[in-house]
């Protein structure tokens, strides 16, 4: 019984904090926020050069000024650092070299990123000099301050914050090399595009090949990636692409599989419109065959769509969600968090009678419903009145 407990805690505080993450803006399906992607390491660093290996005693010159102050030629020493090879192990802080033998130099120039903080340079692996123009374009994307965003009480995500028009510069240019040949290059896009708003992807339709994506959501090596191509191809398909979907998402259901359902759904709500959600809250929500994680792939969906409030609008997306609280009143408090980020104070008197009902047993989702109560401007009112009619049926 304790280890139940403690699973279902757990799971109940990934929904809670899925709630807080849409003050990140990341889209919750793609992006965990607790990974350092190499474009954030790139934001973070005072400053980034392409710099060539001179011998193997830590001494590389610069070939290409990234971002920061330098000069074409310097060099820089920094014992330890290697090109990336077979041997080498890529860690959150960048490139070092494996227990059993030290990495050999190779003719690739690496990207090298300076951290004020530590005064060390780090590696984040092999880059051609061909694409410093790019990555001049990705950093100057950022101008912003950083701004840690609080995803817990005891929580502080620091992960690199941009605007909403930051997102709108970025977005296009990662965008281009999306699969590059180039590993690093192709790692960095995706990172950024993983971390990127919902809203703001939608923006690149226009550039998006539907036949492309479905190669890539197909690629086994692309397993990793199957979540945001999946997205993208919600974006860029169309009617044909609908009906691929609607056939996966069959078998998925059918087979219990929830791998990359969320993106999935998401991707079939972007296609189809927002007739699609009374499908959703009937086959997930009203459905007691249905398992946590479905039901949990079907709020997420909702949630990138509620943060876009684009083909499927914030506000049909809290009538599902009150739909949720009503159909299933023991997980409640899963959308709660999200629903006071949205100020969507009409479920007050629903979670209101919740907490008198003691629906709820969870320690996370109750705090979670407590929050909104008290960050609600109707609480007062909905607990003097007493449960309405309708919820004393």
């Amino acid at each position: 019984m304790i280890a139940k407990a403690s699973v279902r805690l757990l799971v109940s505080l990934g929904c809670v904090i899925l709630g807080f993450a849409g003050n990140a803006q990341a889209c919750a399906i793609c992006f965990s926020g607790l990974v350092v992607t190499p474009g954030q390491k790139l934001d973070a660093a005072d400053q980034a050069v392409i710099a060539a290996p001179v011998d193997g005693q830590g001494r590389f010159r610069v070939m290409e000024i990234v971002k920061g102050d330098g000069t074409v030629g310097d060099v820089v020493v920094q014992p330890g650092l290697s090109t990336p090879v077979a041997e080498a192990v890529m860690s959150v802080d960048g490139l070092t070299v494996g227990d059993a033998e030290a990495a050999k130099l190779n003719e690739k120039p690496l990207l090298l990123l300076h951290d004020t903080v530590s005064e060390k340079w780090t590696s984040l692996g092999a880059m051609p000099t061909d694409f410093a123009e790019w990555l001049r374009q990705l950093a100057q994307t950022k101008q912003s301050a950083e701004t840690p965003t609080r995803i817990w009480p005891q929580l502080t995500l620091t992960s690199s914050y941009l605007t909403d028009a930051e997102w709108r510069e970025r977005i296009v240019v990662v965008a281009r090399q999306l699969e590059s040949p180039e590993p690093l290059v192709a790692e960095i896009a995706y990172g950024e595009l993983s971390r990127a708003p919902y809203g703001v992807t939608r923006l690149l339709k226009p550039q998006l090949e539907a036949a492309k994506l479905v190669t890539w959501t197909n690629d086994p090596t692309l397993a990793s990636r199957r979540a945001a191509y999946t997205l993208l191809l919600g974006i860029a398909g169309g009617a044909g692409t609908a009906v691929a979907l609607e056939q996966q998402i069959d078998t998925a259901l059918k087979t219990r599989d929830a791998t990359n359902l969320s993106a999935l759904l998401a991707a079939d709500l972007e296609l189809r419109g927002a007739g699609r959600v009374d499908w959703l809250e009937t086959t997930f929500f009203a459905d007691r065959q249905r398992t946590l994680p479905e039901i949990q792939a079907a709020l997420l969906a909702l949630s990138v769509h509620g943060g876009a409030d684009g083909s499927i609008t914030r506000r049909r997306v809290i009538e599902a969600y009150r739909y949720f609280i009503k159909a299933r009143k023991p997980m409640a408090g899963f959308v709660a968090m999200e629903l006071a980020d949205w100020e969507a104070w009409d479920a007050t008197a629903d979670y209101v009678a919740i907490i008198r009902s003691k629906a709820v047993r969870d320690p996370a989702e109750q705090f979670a419903i407590l929050s909104y109560l008290k960050r609600s401007p109707l609480t007062t009112a909905q607990a003097a009145s007493g449960p309405s009619a309708d919820q004393r049926q």
